[in-house]
């Protein structure tokens, strides 16, 4: 059975190591849908600290200019990575490259480019904008030893990361994916029954796969791929609610049902690491 299986009924000794990303704030949402929402560079860094010690292995990391707004400012990008890996030496940081409507496909290379980033999310539709850029995305990538993580928002995105790795685009080793269910716009909550077609879908071309849901049924969608086991991504990036609808007090609530979950369920969690 592969590593990473798509079975959803797992003995407990079965269950793989569980990596627990936080995303707490995303592109799009500010201190007025939520004010435990971090928007500034102290506000992230004291979140991923929190973050971190209820169980968090890695830090899904945005950036906002002085107005709130998503920025790929590379100034902005690296305060930040200093500041959250002064807080919390422990957790991996991933930057995001999303263009959120702002941003070209040249100019979220540059980003990438100029940070050279440990590791870095990249969205396969993004790319798909501009396939001369994006192959040269994946080739520096590849060659300055990045670890990409591939969003996929719906199965247009698995068949184009399919075709892709096949053709040499994206390198063999190079096969972690984000499996996204729901959506902001217009608001679409994420459903259980996704995650085996989008599964079905990548027929097993992943070494890794991730999910993050939408709505106030993350917190039922990821317990389901706690099961299967697949890794989790949680924060206020996707959700701000608890399951009953009201507001979840922080980031760090998030990260804690998750691990509970995991807690409840036997799966251990994967143990981190000083990052250097």
């Amino acid at each position: 059975m592969p590593k990473d299986s798509i079975t959803s009924d797992q003995r407990p000794e079965d269950l793989q190591p569980l990596k627990v990303t936080v995303a707490p704030n995303g592109a799009h949402k500010t201190t007025q849908d939520h004010p435990e929402l971090p928007t500034t560079i102290d506000d992230i860094a004291v979140t991923a600290q929190k973050c971190a010690d209820a169980g968090a292995h890695e830090l899904h990391l945005h950036v906002r200019d002085s107005d709130q707004k998503h920025s790929l400012d590379p100034g902005l990008y690296r305060e930040a990575m200093s500041s959250v890996s002064e807080m919390a030496p422990d957790l991996r940081i991933q930057i995001t490259t999303e263009a959120a409507g702002i941003y070209s496909v040249d100019a979220q290379f540059e980003t990438l480019k100029t940070l050279a980033p440990t590791a870095a999310s990249v969205s396969v539709r993004e790319m798909a904008r501009d396939e001369d850029i994006a192959r040269q995305v994946y080739r520096f990538a590849q060659d300055a030893g990045t670890h990409i993580q591939h969003i996929l928002y719906d199965q247009n995105d698995i068949y184009a990361y399919k075709a892709w790795l096949a053709e040499g685009v994206i390198a063999q080793t190079q096969r972690d994916v984000l499996l996204v269910l729901g959506q902001y716009a217009p608001p679409t909550t994420a459903q259980v029954q996704t995650i085996p077609q989008m599964l079905a879908a990548l027929d097993r071309e992943m070494s890794s796969w991730t999910v993050c849901a939408f709505g106030p049924t993350e917190q039922q969608v990821l317990r389901a791929v706690l099961r299967m086991n697949g890794h989790v991504r949680v924060g206020f990036e996707n959700n701000l609610y608890r399951e009953n609808g009201k507001l979840l007090r922080d980031n760090t609530e998030s990260v804690s049902l998750v691990v509970q979950h995991a807690n409840q369920l036997g799966r251990p969690l994967s143990k981190k690491v000083q990052v250097s």
